[in-house]
């Protein structure tokens, strides 16, 4: 594949919420040149989103009620609400209220999911639903992605990237394969989390994922770029 090619896998991290408005665009600017899938980024910075996007192939997804999922479901739908109608973002990354899915209240998880995805899905807008599975067991990453799947969601996706109090793997090989051979064709899979390396990357891309959450710092690295001298 070429670098174009591969970079449409990519949704470029732009989420650390102590950057200033210019490292905001900086990195944005930096996803867009690649030709990124999307920025991937909170929601104060989509007036600069927009406005760095506007005409390119790289869309807009904006993270929901991150990185902890733990809003009520009514705070989520009006969260994603707002974005969806002021801005034309193409996707939403929403975090799955990952202390339910450890309590096995599956209902109450599917439920959830589903309030975000229906008003998401009356403006076009795909929804990723994140589990943070570096806190979860393999039957709880099983029985999350049967709740997405249930609740209509797009993608099934691993890691915020920060997670504390667990050790942080994020898109391993073996979580990934996990989700592929739960979700089949029925939802898509984003990883997300410590994907650094090129080999890690291309790795993910042959067993079959369908997007990857990159941070800015290594999209260069995995897209194999030299650097510059």
């Amino acid at each position: 594949m070429s670098q174009k090619e591969l970079a449409r896998y990519i949704d470029q991290s732009v989420l650390k919420p102590e950057f200033t408005d210019d490292d905001i665009r900086r990195y944005i600017k930096e996803g867009v040149d690649f030709g990124c899938a999307t920025v991937c980024i909170n929601p104060s910075s989509l007036p600069i989103a927009q406005e760095l996007t506007a005409g390119t192939e790289t869309g807009i997804c904006v993270v929901c009620d991150f990185p902890f999922g733990d809003s009520t479901t009514t705070s989520k739908v009006l969260q994603a609400k707002e974005y969806c109608c002021t801005y034309p973002i193409q996707e939403l990354d929403i975090v799955a209220n990952f202390g339910w899915i450890r309590s096995h209240r599956w209902d109450d998880v599917t439920a959830d999911i589903a309030a975000v995805v229906s008003i998401c899905h009356q403006y076009g807008t795909e929804v990723k639903v994140i589990f943070e599975t570096d806190a979860l067991t393999v039957p709880e990453v099983r029985q999350a992605c049967e709740c997405a799947i249930a609740a209509k969601a797009d993608f099934v996706k691993t890691s915020t990237g920060f997670l504390t109090g667990h050790e942080n793997h994020g898109a391993t090989p073996e979580i990934i394969q996990v989700m592929l051979d739960t979700c089949g064709d029925r939802i898509k899979v984003k990883g997300s989390g410590c994907i650094r390396t090129r080999e890690h990357f291309l790795h993910l891309i042959d067993m079959g994922i369908d997007r990857m959450g990159v941070g800015f710092r290594s999209t260069p690295i995995v897209l194999g770029y030299k650097p510059q001298a």
